[in-house]
């Protein structure tokens, strides 16, 4: 992902100062480069933390893609208000998959009054990915849950060759069942909505997700 997003940069008017990596660590990169209006961390779980902490040090805004961080969110945003810096944290940038959650929202609102429809999610990714459930699957869990879903919802994964990401939601009732689908083509449009939310977050304080950035102001 860090590297779309460096090949990317440029066709959305953005300059990359600086590129952190396991052997050049983001303190380090932060004391070469020049002014920076927001970082783009794409790196490991474990990372992510001490990552927040350096730029935070240095009132540098920054958008998270990583996932698997979330217990340390609350000591996460402590840091950023009292930087006084904008962090904007999704475990999907893709623009189409947040438009598809308000969908998931509204049929698991609908389908919770109905006792006999139950849930599942299934999502589907590269063998190189670590983490399953993906933080998506449980983003759109959340969702479900939120809208008043209450009855259990069974989550699957698949691990398998180059898949970007494809995620089913399905309801299922005695004699018919409705489907959700998002299906990602190519893991660039990932780089893409990370771009663009490094140029909505600039200037702005807070703790965002892309729900704020996609929502009318």
């Amino acid at each position: 992902m860090g590297q779309l997003v460096e090949q990317l940069a440029p066709a959305h008017g953005c300059e990359v100062a600086g590129i952190a990596e396991v052997d050049a660590p983001v303190a380090q990169v932060l004391g070469r480069a020049g002014p920076i209006d927001v970082a783009i961390d794409f790196s490991l779980a474990d990372a992510v933390a001490a990552n927040v902490v350096t730029l935070a040090a240095r009132h540098i805004n920054v958008v998270i893609g990583t996932t698997g961080w979330q217990s340390r969110e609350v000591e996460l945003k402590a840091i950023a208000r009292e930087a006084g810096i904008g962090v904007l944290a999704a475990a999907n940038f893709s623009i189409g998959m947040q438009v598809f959650a308000m969908v998931v929202e509204e049929a698991a609102r609908r389908f919770a009054r109905l006792g006999d429809f139950g849930a599942w999610i299934h999502e589907a990714h590269h063998a190189a990915k670590k983490d399953a459930p993906s933080g998506t699957a449980l983003l759109l869990q959340g969702a479900m849950t939120g809208q008043g879903y209450t009855r259990a919802i069974d989550m699957s994964s698949t691990r398998a060759g180059t898949i970007p990401g494809t995620h089913v939601v399905g309801f299922d009732g005695h004699a018919e069942t409705v489907t959700l689908t998002h299906s990602v083509r190519d893991r660039a449009v990932f780089a893409h909505g990370a771009l663009e939310a490094a140029k909505w977050l600039a200037g702005r304080h807070g703790w965002f997700s892309m729900r704020d950035m996609i929502s009318p102001d």
